[in-house]
């Protein structure tokens, strides 16, 4: 199977205006923070960032399919003591554009480096916002199924009537389970708390996910040949994850050094102008194939 990786460089503003209409199945992103990567990337003011972000939302949500996932990897910063409510407020503007905010996701970092301030401690999570056209998408959810684990193994030796049948919570929450159904299972779904380690390898970029994370969400909401969308490429960790694992891909980034960075690790690619091309034959995605 061919896999084609598309490189643009430029403001993601402009260039995600040459992606057709509802063609990518996965978007997957952390852009610049508020404040961040100032040396970098310039940095945006906490109480200018829905406003600089609305419209690139508003491309994601035209070029992404009914059926895709739009996940956004953001964490609040700390402005006068307090957290800044710009995520919130984002979250709050997104769904009046049509967003759908399906879930969130933490990162938990494994390997967070350790800090003393004088109000709070390390911080150690970052969000990850799942965002959605429609209530029904796509996901693959035996994709990231995790080993049983050690607790099954006393657990369901000796099973209890309530146990074989569902046992209504006995403190009154309403919730309830039936133990009987891990019987003969040696897997079983994960949380929506991810454990793992921050990227350790010098990529020479301000701000380097590890590739476990958006392979994670690329198992659990794309097949092969699928496309998955990084407006905010930097080093190419996203597409460069999406190419081994047989996923079609588009990269945007704004910065030429960071975009050297990702040609030199992402081969073969497709650049500018034949990708645009490329784009223009592919046939409009239709929500309601025929049987």
């Amino acid at each position: 199977m061919r896999v084609e990786t598309r490189l643009m460089l430029g403001d993601c503003r402009e260039k995600l205006k040459e992606i057709p209409d509802n063609f990518i199945d996965l978007i997957f992103t952390s852009p610049p923070y508020a404040d961040s990567r100032s040396n970098t990337y310039g940095g945006i003011k906490p109480d200018e960032y829905v406003e600089w972000f609305l419209p690139i939302s508003k491309e994601l949500l035209r070029v992404l399919k009914p059926t895709g996932t739009f996940i956004l990897n953001i964490k609040e910063k700390v402005v006068n003591g307090e957290r800044h409510t710009y995520v919130i407020e984002l979250i709050l503007e997104m769904r009046k554009q049509g967003w759908l905010w399906t879930e969130e996701f933490i990162w938990h970092k494994k390997n967070s480096y350790p800090g003393k301030w004088p109000n709070r401690f390390r911080d150690a999570w970052e969000r990850l916002l799942q965002f959605n056209k429609q209530r029904h998408f796509h996901m693959y959810q035996e994709e990231v199924m995790i080993p049983m684990g050690s607790w099954a193994d006393k657990r369901l030796k000796n099973l209890s009537h309530t146990d074989l049948v569902r046992d209504n919570s006995r403190v009154g929450s309403g919730f309830g389970k039936r133990v009987a159904n891990w019987i003969g299972r040696n897997k079983v779904y994960p949380t929506n708390v991810l454990h793992l380690a921050t990227e350790t390898k010098n990529r020479n970029h301000s701000a380097v996910f590890p590739e476990d994370l958006p392979e994670w969400f690329i198992k659990l909401f794309t097949r092969e040949g699928d496309w998955v969308l990084d407006p905010f490429m930097g080093s190419g960790t996203t597409n460069r994850v999406a190419q081994r694992m047989g996923r079609n891909s588009i990269g945007i980034e704004i910065l030429p050094e960071y975009f050297a960075l990702s040609q030199q690790s992402i081969q073969p690619v497709l650049e500018v102008p034949e990708q645009l091309m490329l784009l223009e034959e592919k046939e409009p995605y239709d929500a309601h194939p025929p049987e």
